[in-house]
């Protein structure tokens, strides 16, 4: 799907990972429309930034736990844009248990709220715009804290709630793309530790020390942490060159769930003995 002169909602926009893939849709000549909630002195950098690019964007402050206000938000879609293409559902709490401490009723609820209902909210509520396209696409981001939980290295970066949530991602995703189809294609990037996200460049990073930050990299097949630039390349592939892929899940985690198990060798086994002896 070509992305000149689509329209994208892109959840998360202000920050990190989430302006990253603005920015990639908006140089590939997509129109941008960017939920904003808190964070304002991002948000005014993202808006500087993006003023300075000529994107052409629409920033809205929207509660997107909140059900009216997501409603009132694809009407604004709609009535500036004409309609919707594209849904990057990129929005949780991620609440770093070596950030937030003990969990809590609250947080729990907190993480529910965000990482999983405001997901579902805005993309039940975009599938009616979506489907009134000859062609959409709908992205969404989640963790592999849905299949690692709070094991091994990760147990201070992902909480029980940030893990739970996440793994019912998945199981949306299936299901939308049963709804979207044949015109919507529905597909998840599941993601590691990546820069902005759960790595360098968060509040939880530095609070790690220096050898369970190295436990993580070394658990990660591909010796690193994830970049920006490795997201957008995902993310550009799903939307534009995947025409036949809906209901799909791309783990893109430098080999996190692989990596606590070594290829071991292998022996020489009792056949082969017997061969020499037959010899």
């Amino acid at each position: 799907m070509p992305l000149k002169n689509k329209t994208a909602l892109i959840l998360g926009a202000s920050r990190g990972l989430g302006r990253s893939m603005a920015h990639i849709l908006a140089e590939q000549g997509a129109q941008l429309v960017l939920p904003y909630y808190d964070w304002p002195d991002s948000v005014a950098e993202m808006e500087q930034q993006f003023d300075q690019e000529s994107y052409d964007y629409l920033a809205l402050r929207v509660d997107l736990r909140e059900e009216e206000q997501v409603r009132k938000m694809m009407a604004q879609v709609e009535g500036h844009y004409g309609g919707l293409d594209i849904l990057v559902n990129n929005i949780e709490r991620g609440g770093m248990p070596v950030v937030h401490g003990p969990y809590t009723p609250e947080q729990w609820q907190l993480e529910m709220a965000t990482t999983l209902e405001a997901k579902w909210l805005v993309f039940q509520h975009a599938l009616p715009l979506l489907k009134k396209q000859a062609e959409a696409s709908v992205v969404t981001i989640s963790s592999i804290a849905a299949i690692t939980g709070r094991s091994g290295p990760a147990g201070l970066i992902f909480n029980d709630g940030y893990a739970a949530a996440n793994r019912a991602v998945s199981s949306f995703t299936e299901t939308w793309a049963r709804q979207g189809a044949p015109s919507v294609r529905v597909n998840e990037i599941m993601l590691g530790f990546f820069e902005h996200r759960h790595a360098d460049k968060t509040r939880g990073w530095p609070l790690l020390k220096p050898e369970e930050q190295q436990q993580i990299i070394d658990h990660t097949l591909l010796g690193r942490t994830g970049l920006s630039a490795d997201l957008n390349k995902t993310l550009l592939f799903l939307i534009k060159d995947a025409p036949f892929m809906t209901g799909s899940c791309l783990r893109l985690d430098g080999g996190y769930v692989l990596g606590g198990e070594q290829v071991t060798a292998m022996p020489t086994g009792l056949a082969e003995d017997l061969a020499v002896k037959l010899d």
